[in-house]
């Protein structure tokens, strides 16, 4: 049972919603690229993965496209309010500039109209085009002040299958600084979530595609992202890992080796290890003493409840997994309500209407 007295409400940040219509939209328009992008995920995942995948899709679609299903798990689990992102099947970052800022500004508003529909209990993240950094600032605007949302969600890199000529688009590019300084002067969140591995076929098989590979990505985003300085330069711009940060939160005693002793890993102001105050992560680790590790490492108040809903690598009982970590009250309050409040991340119904254009 959870030792929380207070009545903020219960947050998860990590919830995901599929939007057929996108994917539809993508098909059509841009078939080769969509088939392309299908073949690279067989690659990656290898035939059984990618057999078991779309069994454990048809098995969740109620979860992922019915409102009053969703609403009746977020009861279940002692869910208040779940933060809403497309799912990261959908970035389609092999898509040209003019059908990436389509399938951005149509997944904001389709976003927008699911949140619409129980505005008490959800809240939204839009997408915008990593692929294509100077389009970034536009769909950001376009998810934040007309479709009102919350900020946006990007992958842990982007690259174009078979296009030798367009270059692999990492955190840390030169070209997505206008990006984040509109994300921080917006004071939207970024919310990174892999989707893919360059490792590809290293991991096609025991749904290493996944388990290893999500880890890996969002260590090596966030460690694009330190290295970088980009949290020097935009040190108000919040920032939240998917799956805990993975490798990253509890293995930097490395990173800050380099840092002291290599000039080539010297690109920001501080130890690489302080720079997790500035980030936020969800919960999901899967492990209660791996999320004790992570609340160590970055610290209580940078830790919110996070369930990957629906998809089966997620978490069915967050709350409860939460709870089992035994994080002193102060603690568990924190990652399961009090961050979120402190981020600004509430139910819809309680901030203002999104402009129109």
């Amino acid at each position: 049972m959870s030792t929380r007295t207070d009545q903020t409400p219960t947050v998860d940040v990590h919830a995901h919603i599929l939007l057929p219509g996108l994917q539809q939209l993508v098909a059509e328009a841009d078939p080769e690229g969509f088939d392309a992008q299908q073949a690279l995920e067989v690659r990656r995942h290898g035939a059984e993965s990618m057999a078991a995948s779309g069994r454990m899709i048809k098995e969740r679609w109620p979860q992922l496209t019915d409102l009053n299903r969703r609403l009746a798990d977020m009861d279940a689990q002692g869910v208040d309010v779940q933060l809403v992102s497309p799912s990261p099947s959908h970035f389609y970052y092999f898509a040209g500039e003019e059908l990436a800022l389509e399938v951005a500004k149509q997944a904001n508003q389709a976003v927008r109209e699911f949140v619409d529909r129980a505005p008490s209990r959800l809240n939204g993240l839009g997408l915008v085009p990593l692929q294509h950094p100077a389009l970034m600032v536009e769909a950001l605007e376009h998810a934040v002040l007309e479709c009102g949302l919350l900020g946006v969600e990007i992958g842990s890199f982007a690259a174009t299958p078979g296009d030798a000529e367009r270059s692999t688009v990492e955190l840390s590019d030169p070209r997505l600084e206008p990006f984040w300084s509109q994300a921080e002067e917006l004071g939207a969140l970024v919310f990174l979530h892999p989707f893919g591995c360059s490792l590809d076929e290293r991991l096609d098989r025991f749904y290493l595609a996944n388990t290893v590979s999500q880890p890996a990505e969002n260590a090596v985003a966030l460690s694009h992202l330190i290295f970088s300085g980009v949290l020097d330069r935009h040190p108000e711009l919040k920032v939240l890992a998917a799956h805990g940060g993975g490798y990253l939160p509890t293995t930097l005693g490395r990173s800050d080796r380099a840092w002291k002793v290599r000039p080539d890993a010297h690109g920001c102001t501080n130890p690489p290890s302080s720079y997790l105050k500035k980030l936020y992560f969800d919960s999901l680790v899967h492990s209660p003493a791996e999320l004790r590790a992570l609340v160590a490492a970055a610290g209580p108040e940078q830790v919110l409840l996070g369930s990957d809903y629906p998809f089966d690598m997620g978490s069915d009982r967050p709350v409860d997994e939460v709870v089992q970590a035994r994080l002193s009250g102060g603690d568990e309050a924190r990652v399961l309500a009090v961050n979120a409040a402190a981020l600004g991340i509430t139910p819809a119904s309680t901030l203002a209407a999104p402009r129109t254009a």
